[in-house]
């Protein structure tokens, strides 16, 4: 099996060993991550490989304390023909010729999927009298209690949850952890002060400290209840007004223990509501709560976390760092600060990126046509204003860098730009479709095709591009949403709602691989059609998919059970990647991409230096 590596695999592999020597961005200590499932052909098994072990580790692979394998393999997975239910899998390591220690053995899932049992909370009645029951929604992975495993950081919407435009009362938005085995951590209230809806409620769970276990930030008000029962602020305060909405009172960044829930610290939100005259847009609280999160490698070693208001007009972004228990502020961008940053204005969509754009070690906001330094100064504006989708990765393999593949929502503004490929580090547009007038609500960019190098990119308006900018089609694929690497190749698959579907190019259509309707999975966040989350949660480099079943009361995890010749380092050793999936939660959901082009033309990538937490 050694054999079939291509020598692009083995490049890649070499390409991070060798950083990871160095110091550098940290990341997560992760475990094996050794996964079975069952399937007509035996039991299938895959592992990670690791972003910080040397190019030349190999892996033996037991059953029942049986070697299957006849001499070390490279690939990291394997099919059993004669695996049973009741087999126990171990994976071991193989460096300099020796086999290294492994953790206890991993039985095979008793079904396509691992069901994590959910405590679905009681609904509830707001003041106006109408009942509200909860859905799962969003959700994101962290390590609380470092041991190698992810745990899953989930949010609780209650049904009457509110987009921003909308008047009315919402019930209050909660925040549970567990454990993959279905165990609750704890379970945060954020209380009646905090309205529920996708642009209100964000949170990042990452380690932000550099400890081994992950924390947990997120916007908090009066009478927020934490993971132990403490209240934030005044519990008997009400600051809704008759419409519902909340314009008064204080708003927080607060810090919890990931393990416990507890609080830890907070700090006044950055930037406050102010004045209706703040130049925010409306004097409402639609646009003045249109709030973002997530996290960037802004010093080059150490995660900080990211929290927004605002991007249709003003726009302010702050980036707080937690260091030995004290929380502080690194910076603050404010549209609205001075002439330099103006550009800034209004060029905000309902998801940021986060990447290194011009190559200094250093992780950047790619906050929709506007792009944040890692030091907080404007890079850069398009000046082509708001949009509903982004996509920043190395689309384009025959360029250097990275490139943005976004859509927008203002013909004023975009002009024939209504869908664009722009250079990430200079903001310089590579080639555009016309939004035909319209706002363009769907766009994604992901390789589907090996016939063209590079990703293809779409949207619901127009034909379909290559990297390059030259037209496949002038008709588009019907997927807009989400994408997953899945199948035994390197081109990725689309992820819209509950199903799986690989493009075939000859018939120019999607085709099935997995439905989770067979499974009674469901999808978030209505037309966007996203899952509770997508990533490379365990197993070899390609991602699992979480979603909700119907009544909210399990996820249900699928991970592949398709063999592949390919060896790649797990995806969340990748920092851009990594920080992508944390910021999977906010806004309008987008999937993670990496910060190399991983695609069927893909070759060896430039990886920054990581240092793996103690």
């Amino acid at each position: 099996m050694t054999s079939s590596i291509s020598k692009l695999a083995c490049a890649l592999l070499f390409a991070v060993a060798a950083a990871a020597q160095a110091d550098g961005l940290q990341v997560e200590k992760l475990d094996r991550g050794v996964v079975a499932l069952s399937t007509p052909q035996g039991v299938f098994v895959s592992w990670r490989l690791l972003g910080n072990e040397p190019a030349g580790v190999r892996f033996n692979v037991y059953r029942d304390g049986k070697r299957l394998n006849d001499k070390p393999q490279a690939l990291t997975n394997l099919t059993d023909a004669d695996g049973r239910a009741d087999s126990l899998y171990t994976v071991r390591a193989v460096v300099d010729g020796r086999e290294q220690a492994a953790p206890a053995g991993v039985p095979p899932w008793s079904q396509p999927y691992l069901r994590i049992p959910l405590q679905k909370p009681e609904g509830g009645t707001t003041p106006d009298g109408v009942a509200y029951t909860y859905q799962m929604n969003d959700g994101a992975p962290a390590d609380v209690d470092g041991d190698g495993q992810y745990e899953l950081i989930v949010k609780w919407q209650p049904t009457n949850a509110k987009d921003n435009s909308q008047r009315g009362y919402t019930g209050n938005t909660l925040v549970d952890a567990y454990r993959l085995d279905g165990t609750r951590l704890w379970r945060i209230d954020l209380g009646r002060n905090i309205r529920a809806g996708a642009h209100y409620t964000q949170l990042v769970a990452y380690d932000l400290d550099g400890d081994g276990k992950a924390e947990v930030m997120m916007k908090t008000a009066d009478s927020t209840v934490d993971g132990q029962g403490k209240v934030i602020g005044d519990a008997a305060a009400d600051h809704r007004n008759a419409t519902g909405y909340i314009l008064a009172g204080p708003e927080w960044v607060t810090v919890f223990n990931g393990l416990t829930g507890a609080a830890m610290a907070s700090a006044n939100y950055d930037p406050p509501r102010g004045g209706q005259g703040e130049g925010w847009g409306d004097g409402y609280g639609n646009r003045v709560d249109r709030f973002l999160a997530g996290v960037a490698y802004l010093d080059g070693q150490r995660p900080s976390a990211v929290f927004s208001r605002g991007y249709y007009t003003r726009a302010v972004i702050a980036a707080w760092d937690w260091r030995d228990g004290k929380l502080s502020k690194r910076w603050v961008f404010d549209s609205a600060a001075d002439d330099a940053s103006k550009p800034a204005a209004g060029q905000g969509a309902h998801w940021f990126s986060v990447a290194d754009v011009d190559g200094d070690g250093k992780q950047d906001i790619i906050y929709g046509a506007a792009t944040i330094a890692s030091t907080g100064k404007l890079l850069y504006s398009t000046g082509l204003c708001h949009g509903d989708a982004l996509h920043v990765s190395n689309h384009d393999p025959a360029r250097e860098g990275q490139q943005v593949f976004m859509v927008h929502e203002s013909p004023r503004c975009y002009g024939e730009h209504g869908l664009e490929m722009h250079d990430a580090a200079t903001g310089k547009v590579l080639w555009s479709m016309s939004g035909n007038n319209t706002d363009v609500g769907r766009g994604v960019c992901f390789d589907i095709d090996p016939a063209h190098p590079g990703a293809e990119c779409w949207g619901n308006v127009g034909g379909l591009m290559n990297a390059s900018g030259k037209l496949i089609s002038d008709k588009h694929p019907n997927r807009y949403n989400f994408a997953i690497w899945w199948d035994g190749d390197l081109l990725r698959e689309s992820l819209d709602h509950v199903a799986i579907d690989k493009w075939n190019p000859a018939a120019f259509k999607f085709e099935p691989v997995l439905n989770g309707k067979d499974f009674r999975a469901a999808s978030n966040n209505g037309t966007k059609g996203n899952p509770v989350l997508s990533a490379d949660l365990f197993g070899d480099w390609r991602e699992e998919v979480v979603w909700r079943n119907e009544d909210s009361t399990a996820l249900l995890v699928f991970s592949t059970a398709i063999p592949t010749e390919h060896r790649l380092v797990t995806l969340m050793h990748d920092p851009q990647y990594r920080v992508q999936v944390a910021a999977q939660n906010a806004g309008y959901n987008q999937p993670p991409h990496t910060s190399f082009h991983l695609g069927a033309a893909m070759r060896a990538p430039r990886h920054l230096p990581i240092k793996v937490t103690p």
